[in-house]
Formats: C-alpha cells, structure tokens, sequence
C-alpha cells in the first residue's frame, strides 16, 4: 500500500461515522508542516497569515508552539474580532476603508495596542482621521514596500500590483508624513515578495518554463534584498524605535530570513500546503487540509460522480485554480465540465472501485479559501477525528 493510499484508508476510518461533504485536517502533517516553517526560518519568528489558516482554534495551536509569534490578518474587522478573541499581535496585510472599524479602533486602548494597520498612502490616514469620532488612541502603522521587479526602465513588472511605494526614498517619504502626524505611530514594515513566494518553480511538464521562473526568482531576489534593504534604513533614519520588518511567504521562507534586514517572516499556507504549493524546488510540504465529497452517481465504465465540488481559489482563472481529486490516486475532471456547482464527474480506472456513498478526497488549489466553503474542520489524529472545530464561517463570520 502506498503512503497515499495509506492517508485515504485512515481518513475514511476517522470520518465513518460523518456525513460527507466534509473538511479535515491531519494534524500530525500540520504540526510536521509548522515545524518545518520554523526551520526554514532560521530562527526569526514567523507570523501566521489568517487568510491561510481561516480557523482561530489551528491559530492557537500554531501560536502556541515554539518560532511563532503574532497574526497577519486580511481586514480590519477581522482583526478587531481576533484581538477581542485575545489575540494580542495583529498586523492587517491590506489597507482598507472601513469606517467604523477605525472608530471602534481608535476608542479602545486593548484593540489600538494589538493591532497594527498597513498604509502606503497618506490619503489613508486622512480616511482613519476622519473615522475617528471621538476616538483618540494612537494607531500603529505599518507601511509597505513595493516588491515587483521592474525591468527595462519599468516597462516590465513581474509581480503583483501592490503598494505604490517602490523606492526608498518613497517608503522615507511616507514614513515622514507618519511620524510628524499626531495620534499615528510608525512601528513596522512590511515587503511581501509575492512573484517569489507564491509561484512555484516546478511546473510540471514544463520545463523551460519552470527554468525561466527560476531565473526569475533569483533576479528578484537580488534585486529585492538590495532595494528592501536602502528602504529600512532609509526608514529608521525618520523612525529609529521601528519594532519589525516583514517579509516573505510560504515560497520563500529560506530565502528572505536570510536577509538582515528582515526581523519576521510571513506564512500561512504552508501549514495546510493547498495544490499550489505542489510546484516549488525550495520546499516539500506534506497536505493537511483535504475534503471529502461522497460519490452520488456512476455514469458509467471509468466514471463517477461526486456531490458538489465547484470550489475555485481566487487568481486569474484556470485549471489550476480548481481543486485537484487526490485520494484514490489516478482520477481526474471531464475536460468538458471541470468541477461543478452541485455535481462533479470523475474520469479514471479507480472510478471502478467506488461505490455509491464512497468518498473522493480532495485538496484545494490554496489554504484558507477552503474554509469558506465548510463551517467546520474534524482534525484528525492517527485514524480518529479528536476534535471538531468551527471556521471563520462556522463562527458566523465571512470577512470577505
């Protein structure tokens, strides 16, 4: 028996007694997966990205264990449920434009001090101020460096569209405007190198292109540890007393903790490893997070088909945004319907030994994005469920 075949026979036992659709996450992988996390850190403290995890009991558990300090959250409601939750480090990746968030912020002491908001533009203050009401506590600010890699006089930008702040001298600029305005606080930096950490290097069955990546990657590597750098000098001489420097992802981990001027890395993924993560030469991950769909339908020879499974992850649309059948090995979609809003057929010779009532596990195409599909997650130790715990969604909250 192959260790995946091993995985599935065990996640079938665990989960006998459940009704299927179901998510699970193995937590011997889960914890295998963290440990690894901090090895590649070096030592620096990794802050878990809550967009990747999407469940505050998994947050806990991550957080309690040794290497890990502080939550990268994805909105600012989010963020004030989390510190009310008890949760005393938050950092918001994104800036936004919630309102009564920053009054809610700005009038409680607990939730100023343990949250820290993402600003890369001045106009964003200008929205918190005039949020604030009566609110008068300092918020802490985090600015952020442009990571993308501009080639030939910027005609050429590889990597995402994020803040417009490129240069160090743009990042000391800002930060300027920060420090010298009344009831802000500059305490942190933050530089997430997507086009590295989040694209895999490995594209099966393509491997000039896996190589083109790859040379790629180490360009912006150079180029991104030179120019990130300038910015956090540049910025500590406006705002010596800044607490952290960000960086990196689940991709890159190694390599950004290697740079001095970086003093806590990013990840999340990483610790569920969705199929994207499938791709890459820098690490290997072991899956913990699948979810199982029951078989419904037998159209015929080499054919199944399972309730539900249209569950696509954000990005630009293609085949590789869409969950990828894992357990039994060896099934794949019908090109001409992919995976569906209420049903899924299956193609593949294991198609053959599957019985009405069985089940298809699957992993999704990324981490957290799983979590807004199903209210609960059974973890799974050895081949027994030993807790059933609610997502954000089982909790009734669907911050975005």
């Amino acid at each position: 028996m192959t260790a995946r075949a091993a995985d599935r026979a065990r996640y079938d036992r665990a989960t006998a007694h459940l009704e299927a659709p179901l998510a699970l996450v193995d937590l011997e992988a889960f914890d295998a997966n963290a440990a690894d996390l901090v090895r590649r850190s070096g030592g620096k403290p990794v802050r878990v990205a809550s967009k990747s995890v999407r469940c505050r009991a998994l947050l806990e558990r991550v957080l309690a264990k040794d290497g890990f300090q502080g939550i990268m959250s994805f909105t600012l409601a989010e963020s004030l449920w989390l510190a009310r939750s008890g949760f005393d480090d938050i950092l918001l990746a994104y800036p936004c434009a919630d309102r009564s968030g920053f009054a809610e912020l700005t009038a409680d002491p607990k939730l100023a001090a343990a949250v820290t908001v993402m600003v890369d533009d001045p106009a964003q203050l200008d929205l918190i101020d005039a949020a604030r009401g009566d609110g008068r506590e300092v918020v802490r600010i985090c600015l952020e460096l442009d990571t993308s890699l501009k080639l030939f006089g910027g005609r050429v930008r590889v990597g995402a569209r994020r803040s417009p702040l490129h240069s160090p001298a743009q990042l000391a600029e800002v930060a300027r405007m920060v420090t010298e305005r009344p009831g802000f606080r500059l305490v942190g930096l933050m530089a997430y190198e997507g086009h590295i950490a989040g694209v895999g290097d490995a594209v099966a069955g393509r491997p000039l292109r896996s190589r083109a990546i790859r040379l790629m990657q180490a360009a912006a590597r150079r180029e991104l540890a030179e120019r990130r750098g300038a910015a956090v000098r540049a910025v500590r001489a406006v705002a010596p007393d800044l607490e952290f420097v960000n960086g990196g992802g689940t991709g890159s981990v190694q390599h950004t903790a290697a740079e001095s001027a970086v003093t806590e890395i990013a990840a999340g993924s990483g610790l569920y490893v969705p199929r994207l993560f499938d791709n890459y030469t820098s690490f290997s991950g072991r899956p913990a997070a699948l979810f199982a769909l029951p078989v419904v339908r037998r159209p015929g020879v080499g054919v199944v088909t399972v309730l539900g499974g249209g569950y696509p992850a954000s990005g630009a649309a293609g085949p590789d945004r869409s969950p990828v059948p894992y357990l039994p090995e060896g099934l794949a979609y019908d090109p001409q319907e992919g995976a569906g809003e209420v049903q899924t057929p299956l193609l593949g010779s294991p198609a053959d030994d599957l019985l009405i009532g069985d089940r298809v596990w699957f992993r999704h195409a990324k981490a957290g994005e799983l979590c807004e599909r199903f209210a609960s997650l059974h973890l799974v130790e050895g081949d027994e469920v030993t807790a059933t715990v609610p997502t954000y969604r089982g909790e009734g909250h669907t911050f975005l």
